[in-house]
């Protein structure tokens, strides 16, 4: 069996790009078999800083509200909450030890884990993050009250994402 021509690998590839960002991955790993000895491997591949476009978005902000308005001085107090409540900042937070999707039940109709207001004991299960077909229990680093949830049942979440908040 002949490969095919060079020219149909890069239409294959560049189509996975496509696949990459429009669904938002961060990678994405494909075997192309052509025969018996004869195959392509492909792994494409992104960074993905959200949270890190969002504070590049917010830092310019506060410094051009001075500038467009100084006789107003409650403009920049009240700009100044917006980069402080970063949740990632926050040190109750509990991020994501991998990528994968978030899951707030052991099964879908079933009870929460957790909710806003629950108190939690140090190891308790939390969520569950599906990676690679395989369900990881997400513990509680420590004993304390769920304040808020920052993730919905089912949301894709990347590495040190912040998923919730223990206060």
């Amino acid at each position: 069996m002949t490969k095919p021509s060079h020219d149909s690998d890069v239409a294959f590839i560049k189509a996975l790009a496509e696949l990459l960002r429009e669904n938002d991955l961060t990678e994405l790993q494909v075997k192309r078999d052509y025969g018996d000895d004869d195959s392509l491997n492909v792994r494409v591949s992104r960074q993905h800083p959200p949270a890190v476009a969002q504070q590049v978005v917010a830092t310019p902000a506060p410094v051009a509200a001075p500038a467009a308005a100084p006789a107003t001085p409650a403009a920049p107090a009240a700009a100044a909450p917006t980069t402080t409540e970063d949740p990632a900042q926050h040190p109750g937070a509990v991020t994501s030890p991998m990528v994968g999707t978030a899951y707030m039940a052991a099964e879908p109709g079933a009870t929460p884990f957790i909710s806003v207001g629950d108190t939690v004991s140090e190891g308790q299960t939390l969520l569950i993050i599906e990676a690679m077909k395989t369900m990881n229990h997400i513990p509680a680093p420590r004993a304390g009250k769920v304040s808020r949830i920052l993730i919905e049942d089912g949301a894709p979440v990347e590495f040190g994402a912040p998923l919730l908040i223990l206060e």
